[in-house]
């Protein structure tokens, strides 16, 4: 069979030195008949998209991405594999992973401080405390297995840390190129899918496969083309964009198919923009949302200081027919859909679903449906099991009991529980979070909240005293270049503190809310309300007190903390009262797209993306920890993790 494929193999020269090139016919030369693949496979691979039920793709994926919720099983295997052998009379060095491993620590932090000038230090030293002896065996593990890199807490958000610094998009080994393709233990590790890189969540045992060397049997695959054309109107953001997405596409039913977006429209897209549309994959339910190389993926390679990779991912994607343009002829899919960029519109998705797409105008009724009569549907129980071990510490303590969510509620005749000189009632905003890689990854949308949180601050607003406020980004970057732009004092003014670089309010460890806004919830069982910046919003995801979620973009963030309360219709109504006592609208803080993208050329630069996430060396923060439930800070020794 080998014969039928032409040109196998090839040299191309590169800037950094000439690399073999593999095409499909090395497969049919070296892997047809062996245990893995059979001759029909390679065949079904070359005639796809004819239908070829009976055949399997043997996928081995080029790396491993690894958070720590997942990852430390994964380590106790090895580390159990290695005592087998030296029981066996071998030598257990010989145990490693045969792919490279990249294992980030980002799932542990929790908000325990906020709206605190010591918040970050205060929760990843009480990280540290909690985790030790995690930590303990990570560190070991690094030093322990050849290939195996950990990085450590405070470093970011494992799918922002991937997209920013460790994507190759094409890889080099032995002096042959081959994609940059990998399998993650987190459903969102189809983000990197934005950069041109294939790669998407898997289990532990299949992760744990992958590193030892095993392929992965895919049945043939269905490609859906998501045809884009347009831009994005003025006023909207990727945010608004990647909800409409997922519902488009939840609506169409896309669970389990690949999708693969093309058209004119792309090249109106930043790849941070169509990073964001990959990061919610899963909650469209594709395996995978991949955007083909072109000049923007050269773009940002060079942007985020990879620039001796450009020579090589232009001309290797080239030869092999990868890299897409505007003028290439429309490509063959299993079935094509269309996303008209133009028709996108401010929005934000709940309450309980993140396919539940609501405009801005429609938040409150869409409130009081799902929660007066109990008419919106409880997310499938599969869907929630699956996704279960992804979560963090839900809520962050054993003491805060659930509320009972099979209770109907009446928000709109509720009396509202006195709060100091405050209320809070059904629709209440308790939790108001920038947080996730979903997209605190794209410098667009966090420079304008930034700019938001300016105008609010001069304005006279403050966010509302019952409003658990926090940042918390993917990537120690986000923080340089808010700094640079002069924006964070204004996000402080208003609680947007840094909690962490991590996995936050998204996965459920938002932390206690306080003890006040607790017991007000819990004594009338009122419905009350998280806004944040993330991918998933089930109920009780977020906090097992709080009933309703709505993932928004981070100016909405902002915004709705300022408000307090879903009541109110930001497309018409004052978010709150100037010092000058003339109401102040959205429309009057929103910053204009210009405003935007001027901020982000001067504060966002290659540089801050030059310095690589740090192993995990040296010692941990130390001393002084301040408890939650206390005023004063105690000393804390962290020896023990080391």
């Amino acid at each position: 069979m080998a014969t039928e494929f032409a040109a196998a193999r090839g040299r191309l020269a590169t800037a950094g030195g000439d690399v073999t090139v593999n095409r499909l016919g090395w497969l049919a030369e070296r892997r047809v008949g062996t245990r893995d693949v059979a001759d029909a496979d390679i065949r079904a691979l070359a005639d796809w998209p004819a239908p070829a039920p009976q055949t399997n793709v043997a996928f081995m994926p080029a790396r491993v991405l690894m958070q720590d919720f997942t990852g430390v099983p994964a380590v106790v295997d090895l580390a159990a594999m290695r005592s087998a052998m030296a029981r066996a009379g071998g030598d257990p060095e010989r145990v490693n992973p045969l792919v490279d491993v990249d294992l980030i620590i980002d799932h542990s932090v929790q908000v325990d401080l906020f709206r605190s000038p010591q918040a970050y230090q205060a929760n990843i030293e009480w990280e540290y405390r909690r985790n030790s002896e995690r930590y303990a065996l990570l560190r070991w593990a690094q030093q322990a297995f050849d290939g195996m890199r950990v990085v450590p807490p405070g470093a970011g958000i494992c799918h922002q840390v991937n997209l920013e610094h460790l994507g190759k998009v094409v890889a080099t080994k032995d002096g042959e190129a081959f994609p940059d393709t990998l399998v993650g233990t987190d459903s969102h590790t189809t983000m990197i899918n934005g950069l041109g890189v294939l790669a998407w969540g898997v289990g532990g045992i299949e992760a744990e496969a992958a590193m030892l060397g095993q392929p992965m049997f895919l049945p043939q695959p269905i490609v859906i083309g998501v045809r884009v054309t347009g831009a994005l109107p003025a006023g909207t953001t990727a945010t608004d964009l990647v909800l409409t997405l997922t519902q488009m596409l939840r609506a169409h039913g896309v669970v389990g198919k690949f999708i693969e977006f093309f058209g004119p429209g792309c090249s109106t897209l930043e790849l941070a923009d169509r990073a964001t549309l990959s990061n919610m994959c899963p909650e469209y339910g594709a395996t995978a949302a991949f955007w083909p190389v072109d000049h923007e993926t050269l773009r940002y390679l060079r942007f985020t200081g990879r620039e001796d990779r450009v020579d090589l991912v232009e001309r290797y994607t080239r030869e092999q027919g990868l890299f897409r343009t505007d003028a290439d002829p429309e490509p063959v899919f299993s079935e094509v859909l269309d996303l008209d960029l133009s028709a996108v519109e401010p929005s934000v998705a709940g309450p309980k679903r993140p396919q539940d797409r609501v405009p801005l105008s429609a938040v409150w009724e869409s409130f009081i449906e799902a929660f007066r009569d109990r008419l919106e549907p409880d997310p499938d129980p599969t869907e929630l099991g699956r996704l279960t071990d992804e979560g963090g510490a839900q809520g962050g303590t054993k003491e805060e009991p659930e509320v009972d969510t099979s209770r109907p509620v009446d928000p709109e005749n509720a009396q509202p529980v006195k709060l100091n000189n405050a209320e809070i009632r059904h629709g209440s905003v308790v939790i108001a979070a920038i947080t996730s890689c979903t997209n605190t990854s794209n410098p667009t949308v966090m420079i304008a909240a930034g700019l938001l949180a300016k105008r609010a601050v001069e304005a006279g607003l403050e966010t509302k005293p019952w409003v658990k406020t926090s940042l918390a980004p993917g990537s120690r970057v986000v923080t340089d270049y808010l700094d640079a732009a002069g924006l964070q004092p204004y996000l402080d003014k208003l609680g947007f503190s840094l909690v962490g670089f991590g996995c936050t309010t998204c996965i459920g460890n938002s932390g206690p809310l306080p003890d006040e806004v607790a017991s007000a919830v819990q004594e009338k069982d009122l419905a009350v309300v998280a806004v944040l910046s993330g991918n998933r919003n089930f109920e009780g995801r977020i906090h097992p007190l709080v009933r309703a979620s709505y993932l928004a973009s981070p100016p909405l963030c902002v915004a709705y903390a300022l408000t307090g309360h879903v009541e109110t219709n930001l497309a018409r109504d004052p978010v709150g009262t100037g010092r000058d006592g003339s109401p102040v609208y959205l429309r009057d803080l929103w910053p204009s797209a210009e405003e935007v993208q001027a901020a982000v050329a001067d504060a966002v630069s290659p540089e801050q993306f030059k310095t690589p996430p740090p192993p995990m060396s040296g010692s941990p923060p130390s001393s002084r920890v301040w408890h939650p439930r206390r005023r004063r800070p105690r000393t804390l020794s962290m020896g023990a993790c080391w």
